[in-house]
């Protein structure tokens, strides 16, 4: 081999690796000028408090867990009372339920008559009975709930669906404050639904 023929290998040779660091460092100038990505949307998330012993004053007993009408003990989410929410269904912001209802349509429809998709249509869901919708195909646990949807009921599944109905298929996390529950109780019951008590 010539040194001709020598120098060319060499010349390609570094040639690539001047390729490669280069391409290296234009990246990694990119990712600098970039900046931090942030996520298009954040869903939100309940913070629920438990009550330490700081909260509770010298020889106060803990209180007992509050039992509700039409729900079985234990399925009420912790720090959150859905009688609460449905009581303030009188005075609900409905615009505001339709705002909120907005994080529900990419999985169910709300008009009279509309398709099943990823979730049953909601028209008419307060006061209808659970797992009732036609045409759409329930999990075994919500087909075990039972009764109706009540107001209650459904600010307690809204607020955290799988503490409420353990083994759902539905995958939103749920609604953490009280009066966001009750503005889309409030407008879910615009949607066909039974008049609230």
């Amino acid at each position: 081999m010539d040194t001709f023929e020598f120098s060319k290998i060499a010349g390609a040779l570094l040639c690539v690796l001047l390729v490669i660091v280069g391409s290296r460092t234009a990246l990694h100038i990119i990712e600098e000028n970039r900046g931090p990505q942030k996520p298009g949307y954040t869903l939100p998330m309940p913070e629920v408090a438990a009550p330490g012993k700081e909260q509770l004053g010298v020889g106060e007993a803990v209180p007992p867990p509050v039992s509700l009408p039409g729900i079985p003990e234990g399925d009420v989410p912790a720090g959150f009372d859905p009688v609460e929410a449905a009581q303030l269904m009188a005075g609900a912001d409905v615009a505001n339920g339709k705002t909120i209802f907005r994080k529900c349509i990419a999985c169910h429809s709300g008009e009279e008559g509309g398709p099943n998709k990823v979730g049953p249509n909601l028209w008419a869901i307060v006061g209808r009975a659970k797992a009732s919708h036609e045409g759409f195909t329930y999990s075994e646990a919500m087909k075990a709930k039972g009764s109706d949807w009540t107001p209650v009921e459904l600010a307690s599944f809204l607020h955290k669906p799988k503490e409420f109905v353990p083994g759902t298929r539905m995958i939103f996390p749920g609604i953490p404050d009280v009066s966001d529950v009750a503005d889309l109780l409030s407008y879910l019951n615009t949607l066909g639904g039974k008049p609230a008590p």
